[in-house]
């Protein structure tokens, strides 16, 4: 059998040989069109319960994505069940991005904003290294990055820290070490999320989201940064639930129908990614459980489509008993062919002979678990943690010469914080560690209180510690001035004219558009406690600010920048 899917996985990025054609080509022939559609499949796996592995073992699915838990050896062994119970080798998948999105257990590294932060592309390299080796130890093949958006609004809550920043030239750059590292260490790598986002403030986690660009404007930026990643042997793209409706409008597309999301669009899949860029890897839809699809169409309509339209496998059902037979049935009707699911699934194997799955032993898969302790959070990955996060602290502005703090002049010290600081899936709240290391060096810091707020008389600086990085379902992150000074008429107060002010923050980069005359501010993407303890540091005087803002932290307004 040869068809000219199965020809082109001899090309780019496949680069697939004889023995890896015929792995393909032999499964292609043996399995049934349920088991095909089966491998079209990705389904989320939270935690290590041992049930949930069996279960998934059990839908013989073509890939699942790992959120692991808080213990190595746990997470490592639901994972090897899970290989040792799959036929067919799985796709093991995560978002390995830093910050926040980070193996709970693993090195904590900078988010993508942070690595940008940092100026360096030897850096990151360094850093991605480090988020590959870990990934791979834990049994990873494929990551869901890099995060190729770009931070044009400056509102938007879902991009703000998980990008490169604004400058598509610097997206690129770091999206191609991000790129290269991963393949280099067998995970394929995704550029996400496509057609791009960034100029609509909202989260396609809650609705479906516009890319206003002209084509002529997208081909210069988003254009640039896919076609780069393309040339360069890119493996995956993830299709989100952004439409593109001038570029719809451009082939003849009229009203609601200009809206429609790219992982459902065979205009964006196909004449525009595979067409127009040329990209013949595989294509996945970004998490079909989110609003910017399920507000779009019934899941009954929408599930074939994600296939039909372009996308080569499905991410996340809702669950799996629902979409499956939404698929199947739309086989038997005629809304999806047997050609079109013969088509994916041909790439969805060629990615798992692309990497190498159906020659490996499953130790190579999953290096044995000795091997995996050895490797995260070894000696030297703890020290590339230190390195990368010095480097990406940056000073903002501090235009009264507030910093560095001295027992002299700032032993009394009021903390303000947002309580809103949740941790990623349900991971724990983020913990503030500033606090604790001031008064390690003699400072005495006191928590805000609302019914005493802090005079001149009793404090000698004012510390607003905001902790929010990008996750999911936020419509937007902003400094609550309510809710940090515990009461509206509060909200209304500012402290700096009468008390030393230092605003730090550990996640979204905008918060001078709330407070525009802050006097002094400083961004450190992310609450890692290795970034924690680098910001402690650079505070004191201990080492200087050596981070480039990747985005205008100023928000373009005349009077933030004094």
């Amino acid at each position: 059998m040869s068809t000219p899917t199965l020809s082109s996985l001899r090309l780019a990025p496949f680069h697939l040989d004889d023995a890896g054609i015929a792995w393909v080509e032999g499964l292609l022939r043996t399995l049934s069109t349920e088991d095909k559609v089966r491998q079209l499949f990705n389904l989320a796996c939270h935690g290590d319960d041992a049930a949930t592995i069996d279960r998934l073992a059990s839908l013989r699915v073509g890939g699942v994505t790992r959120f692991a838990g808080t213990d190595l050896e746990t997470s490592w062994r639901a994972t090897r069940a899970l290989l040792e119970r799959c036929e067919i080798p799985p796709l093991i998948s995560g978002d390995i991005e830093g910050g926040a999105i980070s193996i709970p257990f693993g090195t904590q590294l900078p988010n993508q904003l942070g690595l940008a932060a940092t100026g360096s592309t030897a850096l990151a390299e360094d850093a991605v290294t480090v988020l590959a080796r870990e990934a791979r130890a834990l049994g990873y093949n494929w990551t869901f990055t890099p995060v190729v958006d770009i931070n044009a609004a400056f509102r938007s809550a879902i991009v703000a820290t998980r990008s490169y920043g604004s400058d598509p030239a610097t997206i690129l750059e770091q999206a191609r070490v991000n790129v290269r590292t991963f393949q280099r260490h067998g995970i394929a790598a995704t550029a996400k999320h496509w057609p791009g986002e960034g100029y609509d403030d909202r989260d396609q986690h809650l609705v479906t989201t516009l890319n206003p660009l002209s084509p002529e404007d997208w081909a210069a930026h988003y254009g640039q940064i896919y076609r780069g990643l393309i040339d360069d042997g890119l493996m995956t793209v993830m299709s989100a639930h952004i439409a593109l409706p001038a570029y719809a409008q451009r082939h003849g597309v009229t009203g609601l129908e200009t809206c429609r999301p790219a992982c459902v669009s065979r205009l964006l899949n196909e004449t525009l990614l595979r067409g127009e860029l040329g990209f013949n890897g595989l294509i996945v839809s970004d998490a079909c459980a989110m609003a910017g699809l399920g507000s779009w169409a019934d899941r009954a309509t929408f599930a074939p489509e994600v296939i039909a339209n372009g996308c080569d496998m499905f991410l996340f059902p809702a669950p799996f008993e629902v979409d499956f037979p939404h698929v199947m049935r739309a086989l038997s009707d005629g809304r999806l062919s047997e050609a079109r699911v013969e088509e994916a699934v041909t790439r969805v194997l060629g990615l798992k002979a692309a990497l190498g799955l159906h020659r490996k032993t499953l130790d190579e898969r999953q290096p044995p678990l000795d091997e995996a302790r050895a490797t995260v959070r070894s000696p030297a990955h703890v020290d590339v943690e230190s390195r990368v996060a010095g480097a990406s602290v940056t000073r903002v502005k501090d235009v009264r010469g507030t910093l560095p703090l001295s027992l002299d002049r700032h032993r009394r010290i009021v903390v303000m914080t947002d309580p809103a600081r949740d941790g990623f899936a349900g991971q724990p709240p983020v913990q503030l560690t500033i606090p604790d290391g001031l008064r390690a060096h003699g400072f005495e810091v006191r928590a805000f209180d609302p019914a005493h707020p802090p005079t001149p008389a009793d404090t000698d600086l004012v510390l607003y510690l905001l902790a929010q990085e990008s996750l999911l379902v936020q419509s937007h992150i902003y400094l609550d001035w309510a809710r940090v000074h515990g009461d509206w008429r509060l909200g209304m107060r500012r402290f700096w004219h009468d008390i030393p002010t230092v605003l730090v923050s550990l996640g979204q980069p905008y918060y001078l558009y709330d407070a525009p005359r802050m006097p002094c501010v400083v961004n450190a993407y992310t609450a890692a406690p290795p970034v924690q303890a680098a910001v402690l540091q650079r505070l004191l005087g201990e080492a200087p600010f050596s981070g480039v803002s990747p985005v205008d932290a100023f928000c373009g307004l005349p009077d933030a920048a004094y």
